[in-house]
């Protein structure tokens, strides 16, 4: 038993918990009982007053604290949580009518104080100290904004008690765009994540996952590339997609032959693609609805060909490795059975078509989620196998309840940063200054980009890096002409980099934590694994239809052509031509890379050549042989084949 969450606490959280999700409800659906209907800001406040409390019962102020029960001033904070939002959602339309956030009744200017500690506490347990001193410095700097020598960091300047009011009761600051984002969207979606795995998602897509691809080479790492992309869409997070599919699949590649690092390394940078993956991505594609201003849907089905080509990267390079290695597939006999796995499981394909279809179709993202949350419980109450009782339905609320709250928690606290640079004026000229300091010149700016949002995504979640580069960097790329969901796409993708690559790696180090390797040494081979992660943001930045963004044919033959590059790419990195079967010496490889990032490009007439390069690298490897014969390098040629470690278990 938990000796923090008794089934006292458990209750007050579910309790919240439904609270909060009806109130989310109400809003998507206009019920509006007795007439009633809440204005914006009363909604969040309201949202708020469910969730934030439910971080202080559920987080600890420390990580020891885990095993202890809830301590009196972690109650204490929940209280004074929810009285405060209560207070806030009450008087909402006084604050806009009356404009508190200037001049409110002494009780608000108080309570904006209390407010503004509280969110900062609920980030710090939820997303760190890192993120939470930046966003307290950023919350401060109207304060001190006058006295920065840098002429154009210095901003309309604030006292403390304005600044205070203005974040807990503007529109900009904790109340502002990605909080109005995550309580009318991102609700039903993490709901959605969850259900889908209480209901047992996550074993039918493993098993699918094995069905459709075990009895290949290489079998058990294609198959945690294909699990790991659908546990991601779910979790939404690379460090608990981690430690959730982890300890099945990289076990099973060891044995399977392949080596520890080789084994945490795919399912490290396999894990960390889901935050990317549509449907479902992380909570940062659903922040991009505010700041770009389109519908959800249309952002999941640009992120979808980046998406695919990351995940084509992966598999062609376990399939090169597997070959090269010389291991076997799985015997058929060994396998689920797709057929019945895909009957027993449909419905967890019926929610995902169903998910897109409402989006598509219906185009209401607030409403879509809650549609398919209540056909999967539906299902789950009369599901043999996972059949969800009264204390399974509990344990969903609860999970719910806390995944919620979590981000939420972040999201209220990174607004911070949003407020302190709207309410100053900084946020304007911060881009143009940008674009400046670089001459105007496109690719030193994403260069700027990348390496700004790899910084701050080693010490920040993705969704906090987002929002300040969604105020900062994005428009810049969009005022040198970039797209703007291509820009805030390149944000996004070179933020989540950070957890494979050195020297922070959060999802390589879980990985090499399962696989008992060296950390670092796995993070090298996370990289070289995810290297189409690297280079894809850049492409799509230069070429839209990569986002679709462009006319259907163009989009399709920019993706066919992306898809032969990712091909060379992979087999480059490798060091192994899985069509010709053999090893391509270094200058055959650096030609393979050359031609790999000459098909992304946005002329069709360097695709071509792109390809033509490519296709001479493999002509000349497998009719010259310049590489030599495969000899296997790190691992026994008598490693056991997949199939024979399936038949001893």
């Amino acid at each position: 038993m938990n000796v923090r969450i008794t089934p006292f606490w458990k209750a007050i959280v579910i309790t919240l918990t439904v609270i909060g999700v009806l109130v989310a409800m109400n809003q998507a659906f206009f019920w509006n009982p007795g007439g009633i209907s809440l204005l914006k800001n009363a909604y969040m406040y309201a949202v708020l007053a469910a969730f934030l409390p439910v971080v202080f019962i559920v987080f600890p102020a420390k990580k020891s604290q885990n095993d202890r029960p809830v301590p009196f001033y972690d109650i204490a904070l929940a209280v004074i949580t929810l009285a405060t939002c209560a207070y806030f959602c009450v008087n909402a339309e006084n604050i806009v009518t009356l404009g508190w956030d200037y001049a409110p009744v002494p009780t608000a200017s108080v309570l904006s104080f209390v407010f503004w500690i509280v969110v900062l506490e609920a980030l710090r347990r939820t997303a760190g100290l890192v993120v939470t001193i930046i966003a307290l410095v950023f919350s401060l700097y109207p304060i001190f904004t006058a006295y920065i020598p840098i002429p154009f960091l210095q901003g309309i300047p604030f006292d403390i008690k304005t600044a205070a009011q203005i974040h807990a009761m503007g529109v900009d600051s904790i109340l502002g765009l990605p909080l109005q984002t995550g309580a009318t969207i991102l609700v039903g979606f993490l709901l959605f994540g969850v259900a889908l795995q209480h209901s047992g998602g996550a074993t039918f897509f493993y098993d699918l996952a094995m069905g459709l691809f075990g009895r290949f080479r290489g079998g058990s790492a294609k198959v945690s590339v294909i699990s790991s992309a659908f546990m991601g869409m779910m979790s939404g997070s690379a460090v608990s997609n981690v430690l959730t599919t982890g300890p099945m699949t990289i076990p099973a590649m060891k044995k399977a032959g392949f080596t520890g690092r080789y084994a945490a390394g795919i399912e490290a940078t396999a894990a960390t693609g889901g935050t990317i993956m549509p449907p479902i991505m992380g909570t940062a594609a659903f922040l991009m609805v505010s700041f770009v201003g389109v519908p959800y849907g249309q952002i999941a089905l640009a992120a979808a060909i980046p998406a695919l080509l990351y995940y084509i990267g992966i598999f062609v390079q376990a399939d090169a490795y597997s070959a090269k290695a010389g291991l076997k597939g799985v015997a058929k006999s060994l396998l689920p059975d797709v057929g019945k796995v895909v009957v027993l499981g449909w419905a967890y394909l019926a929610a995902l078509v169903g998910l897109v279809l409402l989006l598509v179709i219906q185009k209401n993202e607030s409403q879509a989620p809650y549609w398919i949350v209540g056909f999967l419980l539906v299902v789950a109450v009369f599901s043999k196998k996972y059949r969800m009782g009264i204390k399974g339905f509990g344990e969903f609320l609860f999970s719910s309840g806390k995944t919620i709250a979590e981000i939420l928690g972040i999201i209220a606290g990174v607004g911070l940063i949003v407020g302190g640079l709207s309410m100053t004026g900084v946020s304007l000229s911060l881009a143009r200054e940008l674009v400046n300091a670089f001459s105007g010149n496109l690719f030193l700016v994403l260069i700027a980009a990348a390496i700004t949002s790899f910084v701050l995504g080693m010490g920040m979640t993705v969704s906090a890096v987002y929002v300040f580069l969604a105020i900062v960097m994005a428009p810049a790329l969009v005022e040198l002409g970039v797209n703007p969901i291509a820009g805030h796409l390149f944000v996004i993708y070179w933020a989540t980099v950070s957890y494979i690559t050195p020297p922070v790696a959060l999802a390589s180090f879980a990985a090499a934590n399962i696989a008992r390797t060296p950390p670092m040494q796995t993070s090298l081979v996370a990289m070289r694994l995810g290297a189409v992660k690297y280079v894809v943001p850049f492409a799509f930045a230069l070429n839209p239809a990569l986002v679709a963004q462009a006319p259907l044919p163009e989009v399709f033959i920019t993706f066919v052509f992306a898809i032969v590059g990712v091909f060379f790419l992979g087999c480059a990195f490798e060091g192994w031509l899985v069509i010709v079967g053999r090893r391509p010496n270094w200058v055959m490889r650096a030609l393979l890379i050359v031609a790999g990032l000459l098909t992304f490009a946005p002329q069709f007439a360097f695709s071509v050549i792109g390809v033509a390069i490519g296709a001479i690298c493999f002509l000349v490897t497998r009719f010259w042989n310049l590489g030599g014969e495969h000899t296997p390098l790190g691992i026994d040629k008598d490693a056991p084949s997949e199939e024979s470690v399936l038949a001893e278990k």
